[in-house]
């Protein structure tokens, strides 16, 4: 796989805007087709599903936030998180996501804010209506904070996608890049 050029950062958005405000440089990334993606990550990113609800199925577990980093600017809610297991506390994946906060109603955004339930919990909660809409698949070389993040022992090579949420009128409720530790079952 070839190194990433500097400029390649809408691949990575909204995770490479992290990078960029901490001064990292991007990991080793390309886009993939959904057919290059090894299983069981395949299954687990390859549809228009929210991630909480595909992970907490798929390894028999609810799962809890963990936050990385977070600010928030105007109406919009920046944050870096680890999804883990409830039973084990395994790490299932690592997002960053943008959200727009004034897409929602209270109590709703509050629990946002709040950053102590992945959003996807929140809005199957909420019965908002909302698309999960997958515009392009990943391979990722995790680089030290990957690592760090997913409580990975060496670099290894990751797989995730990059999924914008949208209300039905097409609005945009969240972008976010998702990305799976390597073949992870309960």
């Amino acid at each position: 796989m070839s190194a990433a050029p500097p400029t390649d950062s809408l691949l990575l958005h909204p995770l490479s805007d992290f990078y960029l405000t901490a001064g990292r440089p991007l990991p080793r990334h390309r886009a993939v087709s959904a057919d290059e993606i090894p299983e069981p990550e395949q299954t687990l990113l390859v549809h228009d599903r929210d991630m909480t609800s595909t992970l907490e199925q798929f390894h028999g577990s609810l799962i809890h936030l963990e936050v990385v980093s977070l600010e928030i600017r105007g109406n919009r809610l920046h944050r870096q998180v680890v999804l883990s297991l409830d039973t084990t506390g395994a790490a299932v994946e690592f997002g960053a996501i943008r959200v727009h906060l004034d897409r929602f109603a209270e109590p709703w955004r509050s629990e946002i804010v709040a950053s102590r339930r992945p959003l996807g919990g929140i809005l199957n909660a909420s019965g908002q209506p909302y698309l999960s809409r997958p515009s392009a698949f990943l391979e990722v070389d995790a680089d030290e904070f990957l690592c760090g993040a997913l409580r990975l022992p060496s670099p290894i090579r990751l797989y995730g996608r990059q999924n914008t949420l949208r209300t039905p009128a097409g609005l945009e409720i969240a972008e976010i890049i998702e990305i799976l530790p390597p073949g992870r079952r309960a």
